[in-house]
C-alpha cells in the first residue's frame, strides 16, 4: 500500500525532524514503521541486541500497510538509528515516543531520566493505555511537555491517537502533540479530563466483557461471536459510530424519537448485561476455542490479514469522503 512520494511533514529547513521511539515492543515497532513511512529519522531506544533484527522483521510486515503516499521503504534504512543508552538517545530529539511496559516505577524513572537528558523544547509523549502524565512524571523536574498519546494496536494502521494531559502540562505541549500526531496521519481526540483507561479502552473493555459472558453462558462460540460484531456493530461502528448510528435510526425524529421509544428500555437491558467471572475455568475455555478457530495460520499471517483488512476499510471510507466532498 506504500507510494513512492515521501512525505514532506516530518522535514524541516534542517532535514528529517528527529523522533526517538523507546521500546521495540508491538505499539513501538508499529510508530517506528509510520514514522519512517512519513519522513522522519526515527531512533530507537532498546536494550536488547536483536533489536535490529526485530525492527527490520516488523517493517517487512507491516510497511505494506502504511497509508497511501508515505515514503519508498528501500529509503528506510538512511534514516534509521539504534541507541540503547537512554540519555544519548534523546539528547538532540524533537520528539521522544515512550512505549515502555505499564509500570509506574519503571516509567518514574525513564521520565526522570528524559528530562534531564532531552532538550527543553522537546516533545515527550507517552503511548501508556491507564497512566496519568502527572504520575509518570512525578520525578521530573518539569513534567509540562509530557503528554499521553495512547493509541490503538496497530498504530500504523488505526488513526486514533487519545491526548490526555496532566494538570501540569503545558497547552502548548498539547496543541504540538496534536500537530505532530495529524503530520502523520493520525487522527488525535484530546480527552477533556483523564479517566482510568482512557475513552476507546473502556469502551472496548464493555463490549468485551458482554462478549466473554455471551461465550461463558454457550450463546454462541468464540469464533461466532467474532463473526456477530465483524458483521453487525464492527461494521456500522467503523462508519458512523454508536451516537450517529441511534440518531439514524430513530429516523426522521433523530436520537430524540430513538431514545422516546426504542431507547426507554436502556437502564433494564444493562441490568441484564453480564459480569462474568475470569475464573481458570473461563480462561482455559477462551484460549482453548481461540487456538481451535485461529490456531491454523500464524501469527504474522493474521497480521497481515488484520492489516489488509482495515486499510481497506479505510481507504474506502476516504474514497467514499471525497466523493462528498
Amino acid at each position: 500500500m506504500s507510494g513512492t512520494g515521501t512525505r514532506t511533514a516530518g522535514t524541516g529547513a534542517a532535514g528529517p525532524r528527529t523522533v526517538t521511539v523507546i521500546g521495540a515492543g508491538t505499539i513501538g515497532l508499529g510508530w517506528i514503521a509510520l514514522f519512517l513511512g512519513h519522513g522522519l529519522r526515527v531512533r530507537v531506544n532498546s536494550r536488547r541486541a536483536d533489536a535490529p533484527r526485530i525492527v527490520a522483521e516488523a517493517l517487512y510486515l507491516f510497511t505494506p500497510y502504511l497509508p497511501e503516499g508515505t515514503a519508498d521503504p528501500a529509503g528506510f534504512a538512511d534514516r534509521l538509528e539504534f541507541e540503547p543508552d537512554v540519555e544519548r538517545a534523546v539528547a538532540d530529539a524533537d520528539v521522544v515516543v515512550e512505549n515502555a511496559p505499564e509500570n509506574l516505577a519503571l516509567k518514574q524513572e525513564l521520565f526522570e531520566l528524559i528530562g534531564k537528558a532531552a532538550p527543553v523544547r522537546t516533545l515527550i509523549l507517552s503511548s501508556t493505555s491507564t497512566l496519568n502524565p502527572d504520575d509518570m512524571g512525578a520525578r521530573m523536574a518539569d513534567s509540562s511537555r509530557l503528554v499521553v498519546g495512547h493509541p490503538f494496536n496497530p498504530p500504523h494502521v488505526v488513526p486514533l491517537v487519545e491526548v490526555v494531559a496532566g494538570e501540569r502540562t503545558s497547552p502548548d505541549a498539547v496543541r504540538e502533540a496534536v500537530e505532530f500526531f495529524e503530520s502523520v496521519g493520525r487522527v488525535p481526540v484530546v480527552l477533556r479530563k483523564p479517566v482510568l483507561a482512557f475513552a476507546a479502552n473502556r469502551l472496548q473493555s464493555a463490549l468485551l466483557r458482554e462478549s466473554v459472558h455471551l461465550v461463558r453462558e454457550g450463546v454462541v462460540s468464540l469464533e461466532e461471536l467474532d463473526r456477530v460484531v465483524t458483521h453487525s456493530i464492527g461494521l456500522r461502528w467503523a462508519t458512523v459510530g454508536p451516537f450517529l448510528a441511534f440518531h439514524l435510526g430513530g429516523g426522521h425524529g433523530g436520537l430524540r424519537k430513538w431514545l422516546g421509544t426504542l431507547g426507554s428500555g436502556l437502564e433494564r437491558g444493562w441490568e441484564e448485561l453480564g459480569r462474568p467471572a475470569m475464573d481458570e475455568a473461563t480462561v482455559t475455555s477462551l484460549i482453548e476455542q481461540a487456538e481451535a478457530a485461529y490456531g491454523t495460520r500464524s501469527y504474522e499471517e493474521w497480521v497481515r490479514v488484520r492489516d489488509a483488512r482495515q486499510t481497506a476499510i479505510l481507504r474506502s471510507l476516504a474514497a467514499v469522503d471525497g466523493d462528498e466532498s
